[in-house]
């Protein structure tokens, strides 16, 4: 016989008990949701269903439950085969949404996700990304016109880029995520300069600009 050693590579299923896990799930915990819930606060994720799980499972840290104060909304991406065919996606029924709730002013902070530069980028078709971009341009305007309407500061930012390269260096599209640095917009938060940072530093930011103490297991700075 063989001294065999059996182990699954990851946690498939919690309903798996007694297992050997090779890589298991990391608890993450002092997420900018769970410290602004741990602060009174209300919050709000929004975001259409390319993107939902963006600002919500993945933004918690893993975690599928709602923190406390903690209000989502979904609104349902168009049924396309590629979204070249609707560069437009559901940016508008969004911004419709988030427009409703900032001019109820009940949100401590808002997460907004616009799917369309990066799912449309994924495409490679230039003309469609073009479009894409001019409607999330005319959404944001929207957007950020209500919530400093509404005495809301907003920032603006990514983690990637995509739309950006379209073409890669022997003509040919490109369909990945592009390495460019991206912009960190600060509007109606009285500042006159935003350093240079890194995603790590934004949670830190939101956190100093909300008057609510950093956690130390965040290791960001904020950049304002």
């Amino acid at each position: 016989t063989l001294p065999l050693y059996y182990c699954c590579f990851t946690p498939y299923d919690d309903k798996f008990q007694g297992v050997h896990i090779l890589f298991d799930k990391e608890n993450v915990q002092d997420t900018l949701g769970e410290t602004v819930a741990k602060a009174g606060k209300r919050q709000l994720r929004i975001a259409e269903t390319e993107k939902y799980a963006h600002v919500t499972f993945f933004f918690n840290g893993g975690r599928e439950d709602q923190f406390e104060n903690e209000d989502r909304i979904l609104v349902k991406s168009p049924k396309v085969p590629t979204y070249d065919l609707l560069p437009e996606m559901s940016a508008q029924e969004v911004t419709e949404k988030l427009v409703e709730v900032l001019n109820t002013g009940k949100e401590d902070m808002i997460i907004l996700n616009f799917a369309n530069g990066d799912m449309v980028g994924h495409t490679g078709v230039f003309s469609a990304i073009c479009r894409a971009v001019a409607k999330v341009d005319k959404c944001v305007r929207e957007v950020v016109e209500t919530a400093v309407a509404n005495d809301y500061v907003v920032l603006l930012t990514a983690d990637h880029g995509n739309a950006d390269h379209a073409y890669n260096a022997d003509g040919s599209p490109n369909t990945a995520h592009s390495l460019n640095p991206v912009q960190f917009i600060v509007i109606n938060a009285g500042v006159e300069h935003v350093k240079d940072g890194k995603l790590a530093d934004v949670a830190p930011t939101i956190l100093k600009l909300m008057g609510i103490s950093q956690p130390e297991a965040m290791t960001g700075e904020p950049l304002v």
